[in-house]
């Protein structure tokens, strides 16, 4: 029985594949065109910030809310 799963499922396993696409990484060794200023800096570091620590911080602040629930 195992013969015959083995032979069905590499007969089928092509198949049911299909064509995969190849991906490739575009990798870039040279440096950048444009430096990136101090102002950009700091606006990305703020928004990631704000991103990360909003929701935790919403979550911990409001934690006795969320345990009273009944």
């Amino acid at each position: 029985m195992p013969g015959i799963l083995r032979t069905f499922a590499s007969r089928v396993a092509p198949v049911l594949r299909g064509h995969t696409v190849s991906q490739t990484a575009n990798l870039y060794t040279k440096p950048p065109k444009e430096k990136i200023g101090f102002v950009e800096s700091s606006i990305a570091w703020v928004v990631l910030s704000a991103t990360v620590l909003g929701p935790s911080g919403w979550i911990l602040s409001h934690l006795e809310d969320y345990k009273k629930r009944d």
